[in-house]
């Protein structure tokens, strides 16, 4: 048993948002948001519920269009794969979920998580989905924002049922800021049980809030109301969206999401029972406890990591390079295979094949999560082979990045740090202004062409500070002053550390990464 609250929430200390988590036997899976990162769809696995590791991913590429593999200014920023639904039935793991920018309902279906996936469309879109397969054979599609529906779906789950149950079941006709969303829809000892994310005006404590709307059949009137109102205790940050899953020993538990400022939306666990009637019962009195117990069925097992220092060695001379990289990373878009390699001898080496002005468009991108309270990462760069204009560098990638690049000029290397400032607030998700390149604040001559860099960054109490360091005469020096980083609409997701390398002046430059090292 584990009791110690450091142990405790969040389960995982990282941007892993919108979970959806099942139990088959004795294992949990959650299936987490990854937007526009490649590979797509994040498979986690747990045999206790607080400890995880990344068993897999869904995809390689959903569409391979323009905007996913950041061609000419096309870029998929808060695109992608967006708040999936996980189930099981009949020896098969279900993932469901939609594109805003594709407008395409995407099923993927395998006999194990660790298995090729196979890809499939659902007609229609369906905001924030939930699957049901029912007991009678019967197949159930659950989405919408403020206005909640129900919908048959045929038996090869391709498309609404013809004549099926479609209704609306559920309208938010409150005050709000965000209306229900985030279905997550279950049958459990003959009910039907219905849990929503919303964001409420009051005029005491406005946050996100969790909500469950019970139903005997689907098509009688879902009752119920909130369930969970509790930010324990972090700047009005509410906990929410998620559903609920139960033990081999009968206990249930709902995995919902913080919002935790730049460093994304991290899960929180929270033991839920039931009342006499069946109503889920949140934690205490509504609130997440500091202190409860959770049984693991597997008590001496290693989880992996979830985030990984790498010297990118190549140890599979059978395997394409893309899969000898370690599942810890994931790509910014869908990369281009003929512009990076591992060495057999130790290193990442990224080549350009475009020019751009802007880190974010800089195809090849390979990213960590940060992790909460704090982290910092460090790696050396060989910039011999960079062309005029080049830049190769380690960053803090979101719409408000950092970055310490290594570039050449005339022949000569210079380390630069650039940030980005957006001081206002996107208008709508996607509407980053990616266009507009960071500005250099910070430009130091080097005396060759080899340097190691570190990003630190601080996300305690919402600080969301980033600083910079390069390594000179065998210790750190600090450049510049701390940056500020911000969660925003623009990309979506939390910030995450970066090497990269893009060319503003001629292609075919190349630099080669090695000893990154990740600390929290």
């Amino acid at each position: 048993m584990k009791k110690n609250r450091e142990n405790l929430n969040p389960i995982i200390r990282s941007d892993y948002p919108d979970p959806d988590v099942i139990r088959v036997g004795d294992t949990y899976y959650m299936i987490s948001t990854t937007m526009h990162f490649m590979p797509g769809g994040v498979i986690l696995r747990s045999y206790d519920l607080l400890n995880w590791e990344i068993a897999s991913y869904i995809f390689d590429s959903l569409d391979d269009s323009p905007a996913e593999r950041l061609e000419l200014e096309s870029t998929n920023y808060a695109g992608g794969m967006w708040a999936g639904s996980l189930r099981y039935h009949d020896g098969m793991f279900y993932a469901a979920f939609i594109s805003h920018f594709s407008e395409t309902t995407y099923l993927y279906t395998a006999k194990d998580v660790c298995d090729k996936w196979e890809k499939h469309t659902i007609e229609g879109m369906y905001h924030d989905l939930s699957l049901l397969f029912d007991d009678d054979g019967r197949k159930y599609i659950v989405y919408g924002n403020t206005e909640i529906h129900l919908t048959e779906l045929n038996d090869d789950l391709t498309a609404p049922k013809k004549g099926g149950l479609d209704r609306i079941i559920i309208e938010d006709k409150t005050e709000r800021i965000l209306g229900y969303e985030g279905s997550h829809l279950y049958k459990i000892n003959g009910k039907y049980y219905l849990f929503l994310i919303n964001w409420p005006k009051d005029k005491e404590k406005t946050w996100r809030t969790e909500s469950c709307f019970v139903a005997d059949s689907l098509d009688g009137e879902f009752k119920g109301g909130v369930v969970l109102k509790d930010d324990r205790g972090f700047f009005g940050q509410g906990v929410a969206q998620g559903g609920i899953v139960d033990t081999p020993g009968g206990k249930w538990y709902s995995v919902m999401f913080q919002d935790s400022g730049a460093v994304g939306r991290m899960p929180i666990l929270c033991p839920v029972t039931f009342d006499k009637d069946g109503f889920p019962v949140f934690g205490s009195a509504g609130h997440i406890p500091e202190d409860f117990e959770v049984a693991s069925s597997r008590p001496y097992y290693r989880y992996e990591p979830m985030n990984t220092s790498d010297s990118f060695v190549k140890n599979d001379p059978s395997k394409d390079d893309y899969d000898c990289i370690k599942k810890q990373w994931q790509w910014n878009h869908v990369p281009d295979r003929d512009l990076f390699a591992l060495r057999p001898e130790g290193g990442l080496t990224l080549r350009t094949g475009k020019l751009c002005s802007n880190l974010t468009h800089a195809r090849n991108t390979l990213t960590q999560r940060m992790i909460f309270p704090r982290c910092e990462a460090e790696v050396t760069i060989d910039a011999s082979g960079l062309k005029n204009g080049d830049r190769a560098g380690l960053c803090a990638l979101q719409g408000c990045y950092g970055y310490l690049a290594i570039t050449r000029e005339a022949g000569a290397y210079y380390l630069i740090k650039v940030v980005r400032n957006l001081n206002s607030e996107p208008a709508k998700v996607g509407a980053s202004g990616d266009y507009l390149p960071g500005e250099v604040v910070e430009k130091i001559r080097l005396s060759g062409s080899t340097v190691t860099v570190c990003l630190k960054a601080n996300f305690e109490d919402l600080t969301d500070k980033l600083d910079f360091y390069y390594m000179k005469d065998n210790k750190f020096v600090k450049v510049g002053e701390s940056h500020q980083l911000k969660y925003r609409l623009d990309h979506f997701t939390g910030a995450r550390y970066g090497l990269f390398l893009y060319a503003t002046e001629e292609i075919g430059g190349e630099a080669t990464f090695t000893d990154f090292v990740f600390r929290s």
